[in-house]
């Protein structure tokens, strides 16, 4: 067998133990010795992505805790507020509840705390023009793009906003999911507001003072509907105090 000459791209060479080793191929110089580029250049590869990688990890974990915040906090934020509303979704039975109070009525209808905008859809489907407040702007987003895929954007409308900042009168229907907490201050607030063809269904939790005029359902999905008619006819039918009369 001949050996290629030194000068050539490389030189043969057996491995260890004579003969029967597996060839191996290494590039020479022409003076026959390693070049300065072959093993530094592997090290300065391994050692780069090292270093990317090394400064990729923080960024990414920052990133990933950044986005988690964004999404998290409009849903954590409710828990710090002095009247604290949470995020539950409406249960099939109670949006058949609120839909069955709504029968023989028409005109606008706003959902206080519209949630994913369960009952504003419900609504829209059945010919009203429904609007949704919510707190949070992930699900207004998500209550959009779900009006859209079932073909109902243009009548179901959902605004970002704190209900206490919001004049509903302009509305004949309400549904609001309450807590106990804030329902006397919302029961001053619509009955101030309300024109007397107005209807107030409240799902989960009564208005204290209100007397309902329908109710339906059972436990968790009970809904009250209130007619403002009564409920603004009781508040002139109470009798005005007597001026105080100061004897001298």
């Amino acid at each position: 067998m001949v050996m290629p000459p030194l000068a050539a791209a490389g030189v043969l060479a057996m491995g260890e133990g004579g003969g029967g080793g597996i060839p191996i191929i290494s590039e020479v110089s022409q003076e026959g010795r390693l070049t300065e580029h072959d093993l530094p250049t592997n090290v300065d590869a391994s050692n780069l992505k090292k270093r990317s990688w090394r400064l990729l990890a923080p960024g990414i974990v920052g990133g990933t805790l950044v986005a988690v915040y964004a999404v998290a906090t409009p849903f954590l934020t409710p828990a710090f507020r002095k009247i604290c509303l949470p995020f539950v979704p409406a249960t099939s039975n109670q949006i058949e509840n609120v839909l069955k109070m709504l029968r023989c009525r028409s005109g606008s209808l706003v959902d206080i705390g519209s949630g994913d905008g369960r009952i504003v859809i419900a609504a829209a489907k059945e010919g009203f023009r429904a609007v949704g407040y919510e707190l949070n702007p992930w699900l207004v987003w998500y209550s959009r793009y779900r009006a859209w895929r079932e073909g109902v954007h243009d009548g179901a409308t959902f605004y970002v906003s704190d209900l206490w900042k919001v004049s509903f009168s302009q509305y004949t229907n309400v549904v609001i999911f309450g807590v106990p907490q804030m329902m006397p201050q919302l029961e001053k607030k619509l009955q101030l507001e309300l024109e007397d063809d107005a209807r107030v269904i409240a799902c989960r939790f009564p208005f204290p003072h209100w007397i309902p005029d329908h109710i339906t359902g059972e436990g968790i999905d009970t809904v009250w509907a209130y007619d403002s008619k009564a409920f603004k006819g009781s508040e002139k039918n109470c009798p005005k105090p007597m001026p105080k009369v100061h004897l001298y």
